[in-house]
């Protein structure tokens, strides 16, 4: 028998009487015809490893039963080691009386069908768990699949895009997109990490990340394309951050240098020699530092009144010694800039001839937003502690203090000072001072 499939028959007791090349070629030896029973397969196990005697096999529980066991499946192992798993498809043979007199068994190999369907299951659960869209369409651009992870980033469930076309998540504007990439699908190049723009069902735009790959069928001619879609629009917006804060960075530095420039001018105007010279410049630089600090750790979104407040102090008192009191403002960078100096030049003098310098009187920070939310009000008072010193017509801080703070914010600044008592006051429209809306009162 030259059939190609591996074919065998028993006598009706179970002994091997006649095997075809194939079977041999199957089994991976050539039983002793008259002499083995049931199967010529060297060991046998169920689909679950587990060993499987010959008289338990599909052949035997045919003749055993009378009746042809169909539908089940057993793995063989050859001599070598080699495994496959067939399905056996054991036929009884009668005599003209309807007498059982042997059986004829014909072995499928489905190695590579399970190995398939294995690796089928295996790439669907991949698909299913993954977090990018994974999509399949025709060259006509209608949609075959759509997994889990499309339906999150794009709005759509299943059942509303498979059957449906592709151009449901392409902005207007992009369809010529689609074009282009069917085309070159359809020469069966791979389109990796295209970066462009899709529609949620919302009409949100959000950016994703397109890696397009040809499906072939059976026969190698290409019949649709799969598409992973990333959504990168966080990664977008981190980057476009980035760009913006550089901007920002950039100008600022511009900015820090004109004032520290204006620093060093109006510094060696006013210093009585080199050394208190290089002590005072350092000391304001430092103090930009500190509200840049600020800054840099809120990505330039700005600072709030009491932590500008406190950072500028921090060198020169205990903010225990302070008491500070007003709504919880988050400044504009270029605020907490210009806040900030004034903030050190109060402290600097407190420190060489006020409440800093001894362990006696107060200081008082308040601040509210008035005119209906358009004006912005703040006070440092001290009281009751050593005479302050602050020069009547000169003096780098005066200046910061009634001009360049005042005149940066678009208001104004005014310095009051007795022999025991110091305000400064300034007022600015909100716009030039809080970068959000006030919350509630800091405590």
């Amino acid at each position: 028998m030259s059939l190609p499939i591996p074919v065998y028959t028993t006598d009706k007791s179970g002994v091997i009487t006649f095997y075809n090349r194939a079977a041999a070629e199957f089994w991976g030896r050539e039983p002793r015809i008259g002499e083995e029973m049931w199967c010529g397969t060297w060991k046998l196990y169920y689909t679950d490893g587990t060993p499987m005697r010959h008289d338990e096999c599909p052949m035997a529980i045919s003749l055993h039963e009378d009746r042809e066991v169909r539908g089940l499946e057993a793995i063989a192992e050859r001599p070598d080691g080699s495994r496959v798993i067939f399905r056996p498809f054991p036929v009884l043979l009668r005599n003209g009386f309807g007498e059982t007199i042997g059986a004829l068994n014909m072995l499928v190999d489905v190695t590579d069908q399970k190995r398939n369907e294995e690796s089928a299951q295996h790439l669907a659960a991949i698909v299913e768990s993954s977090d990018d869209g994974i999509v399949s369409k025709s060259l006509q651009g209608i949609v075959r699949s759509w997994n889990k992870a499309a339906e999150r980033i794009f709005g759509y469930t299943a059942e509303e895009m498979v059957g449906a076309s592709i151009t449901k998540i392409i902005p207007p504007e992009r369809l010529s997109e689609e074009a282009s990439i069917v085309n070159k699908v359809g020469k069966g190049e791979r389109i990796d990490h295209y970066e462009t723009i899709r529609r949620r069902k919302d009409g949100t735009r959000i950016h994703v990340s397109l890696t397009v790959s040809p499906v072939k069928d059976s026969t190698g001619r290409i019949v649709g394309a799969s598409k992973i879609a990333r959504d990168i629009s966080e990664r977008k917006e981190k980057e476009d951050r980035i760009v913006m804060l550089m901007r920002e960075v950039n100008h600022r530095v511009k900015n820090q240098y004109a004032v520290i420039l204006s620093m060093i001018r109006e510094t060696s105007n006013r210093a009585g020699d080199s050394a208190e010279f290089e002590q005072q410049v350092r000391e304001r630089i430092m103090a930009l530092a500190r509200s840049h600090d600020l800054l840099v750790h809120a990505e330039w979104r700005g600072a709030t009144v009491a932590d500008l407040l406190l950072a500028q102090i921090k060198p020169f008192g205990d903010e225990n010694s302070i008491a500070i009191s007003g709504p919880s403002i988050v400044l504009q960078p270029n605020a907490v800039q210009y806040l900030g100096i004034a903030f050190h030049e109060l402290a600097t003098n407190s420190a060489k001839y006020g409440v800093f310098s001894a362990e006696r009187g107060n200081i008082a920070v308040d601040w509210h937003v008035g005119d209906s939310g358009k004006t912005f009000y703040l006070a440092w008072t001290e009281t009751e502690g050593p005479p302050v010193k602050l020069h009547p017509n000169k003096g780098f801080g005066r200046v910061v203090l009634e001009r360049v703070t005042p005149l940066s914010l678009g208001g104004e600044g005014i310095l009051e000072q007795t022999p025991t008592r110091v305000v400064w006051t300034v007022r600015a429209p909100m716009e030039n001072i809080a970068a959000a809306a006030p919350v509630p009162p800091h405590s």
